[in-house]
């Protein structure tokens, strides 16, 4: 019984962690854990339990984290596409904008912003929205 309690002790905390840590590192010691809490109605032989939950850890660190991402992969992820609203747009350079750095203003918000384009675009000029990569705009000048 002890043996069970424990296990179940050790997956329960692994499965706490993984929720605040979600790297998915835990979650393979969570899975180990509760595979030998399950093995305890079998044997009492704690020893054994400690070894094939090693190994189970160690089996599931290299399949089940690989596994999970390629099947995350094949799902639809749900973009906002709040950004896709400003393409088209004029906007105004509010700093130097190069290929690396710089930041539009447009509709009273402010904007991280690359010059698609080699050159530096000067503060203070118009420049089109011409797409965009997480939170950053690309543009190009306006002549």
């Amino acid at each position: 019984m002890f043996n069970l309690i424990l296990f179940v002790s050790l997956g329960l905390i692994f499965l706490l962690i993984e929720m605040f840590l979600p790297t998915m590192f835990f979650l393979n010691f969570a899975v180990a854990s509760l595979v030998c809490a399950i093995l305890t109605l079998f044997t009492d032989n704690l020893l054994l339990l400690i070894g094939i939950g090693c190994v189970l850890s160690v089996a599931l660190l290299f399949t089940l984290r690989p596994l999970v991402l390629k099947l995350n992969k094949n799902l639809p992820h749900n973009k906002t596409g709040i950004q896709d609203k400003y393409i088209g747009k004029t906007a105004i350079a509010t700093s130097d904008i190069n290929k690396d750095s710089g930041t539009i203003s447009i509709y009273d918000e402010r904007w991280q912003a690359r010059n698609i384009e080699d050159s530096v675009i000067p503060n203070g000029s118009k420049v089109e929205i011409t797409g965009h990569e997480s939170i950053v705009l690309y543009v190009k000048k306006i002549d």
